[in-house]
C-alpha cells in the first residue's frame, strides 16, 4: 500500500503559524505592565527569563541521541545570547517598526561573514538583497523619529544574528530542537547572574507574560517550523516567515497605538522587498533543499541556514 501524498498546505500553514506566533513578542514588550521597570535592567532580566521558560519548554523534546558537543557550539550561544539582550532592549527602548525591520540586516552581515568564514561568495540574489537592505537602513536611520540608542541596540541585534546564522550553516547537521535549547539555556545561565546583580522587582503579572513569550512565543514556534519546513522549500519557508516583520510592529499599532515614522516603514518595505526578491531569484536558479532554510531573525531568532529554526 503506497503511502497517502503529502499535503503542502498543511506544513506551510505551519510554517506560518510560526511566523504569527514570532510576531507576538512586540505586542507583548510594548504592553504597560513592563513600562515601570528601570531602563537599564528590564533589556537583560526579560532576555533570561524568556529564554529559560523557552529552555523549559524545549527540554521534553531535545533527544539525548541527538546531542552531540562541538566546539562551534560556543560561538553560536554567545551570538544568541548577545542578539537575544540587544533585540529586547532595542523593542524596550525604540519603536516596534524600527527593531524589527533594522535587526532583518543581518542579511547583509550574515552575506559578509559566510565570505569571509565559510568561503560561501555570495552570488547575485544576495547582491540584490544586500543592497535594498543598505537602502532601507538608510530610510529608516535618516528619518525615524525614535531613540538613536534603541536604533543603535537593534543594528547590533542584527549583526549578533548574523553570528547566529553562520554558525548554524556550519551546525547545519546537528538536530535543530538541541541547538535551540543549547541556545536557550545558555542565555539564561549567561544572562540571569546580571539579573541577580541588578535585581528587579518583578510581578505575578509580569512574569505571567515572560513565561508567555518563553513557552509560546519562543519555543512553540520552533516546533512548528521545524515540523513544517520538511515538506516546504527553502525560499517557500523564507518568504512565508517575512511576514513576521510585517505583523511585529502592526500588532504593536492596532493594540497600544505605537506610532513609527512613514520613513521607517518605507525602508522596512525597501528591505523585506529586497529579501523577496532574494529567495524568489535564487529559488528560481536553484531548487533549494527543504533542509537548507535561510535565515529569519529573532523574533525567529534562530535560524535557517540549519534544518530547522532556533
Amino acid at each position: 500500500m503506497s503511502p497517502s501524498p503529502v499535503n503542502p498546505w498543511r506544513f506551510r500553514l505551519l510554517v506560518l503559524a510560526a511566523a504569527v506566533l514570532w510576531s507576538l513578542s512586540g505586542v507583548v514588550l510594548k504592553a504597560p505592565a513592563f513600562e515601570d521597570l528601570p531602563a537599564d535592567g528590564r533589556g537583560p532580566a526579560i532576555a533570561g527569563l524568556r529564554a529559560l521558560f523557552a529552555a523549559l519548554a524545549l527540554l521534553p523534546m531535545v533527544r539525548p541521541r541527538r546531542i552531540r558537543w562541538r566546539l562551534g557550539l560556543i560561538p553560536m550561544a554567545a551570538c544568541f545570547a548577545s542578539m537575544s539582550v540587544l533585540f529586547i532592549s532595542a523593542l524596550m527602548t525604540t519603536t516596534a517598526a524600527a527593531t524589527i525591520f533594522l535587526q532583518y540586516t543581518s542579511v547583509v552581515w550574515a552575506c559578509l561573514l559566510g565570505w569571509l568564514l565559510l568561503r560561501e561568495r555570495p552570488g547575485r540574489p544576495d547582491a540584490i538583497a544586500v543592497l535594498c537592505v543598505v537602502a532601507g537602513i538608510g530610510v529608516i536611520l535618516a528619518n525615524e523619529t525614535g531613540s538613536p540608542l534603541g536604533n543603535s541596540l537593534a543594528l547590533a541585534s542584527g549583526v549578533a544574528y548574523a553570528g547566529v546564522v553562520v554558525s548554524l550553516r556550519a551546525l547545519r547537521n546537528e538536530d535543530p530542537i538541541w541547538l535551540s535549547f543549547l541556545n536557550q539555556i545558555v542565555s539564561a545561565a549567561v544572562i540571569l547572574p546580571w539579573f541577580l546583580i541588578k535585581p528587579i522587582d518583578l510581578t505575578a503579572t509580569q512574569i505571567g507574560w515572560i513565561a508567555f513569550l518563553g513557552a509560546f512565543q519562543l519555543a512553540l514556534p520552533y516546533v512548528l517550523f521545524s515540523t513544517g519546513v520538511r515538506h516546504v522549500s527553502a525560499r517557500e519557508a523564507s518568504i512565508l516567515l517575512l511576514v513576521e516583520p510585517v505583523l511585529n510592529p502592526l500588532w504593536v499599532l492596532l493594540v497600544w497605538g505605537e506610532q513609527a515614522a512613514w520613513a521607517t516603514w518605507i525602508g522596512g518595505g525597501i528591505i523585506l522587498g529586497g529579501l523577496v526578491l532574494r529567495f524568489a531569484v535564487a529559488g528560481a536558479r536553484r531548487p533549494p533543499l527543504a533542509r537548507d532554510v535561510q535565515s529569519v531573525p529573532e523574533s525567529a531568532p534562530i535560524a535557517a541556514s540549519a534544518s530547522a529554526p532556533q
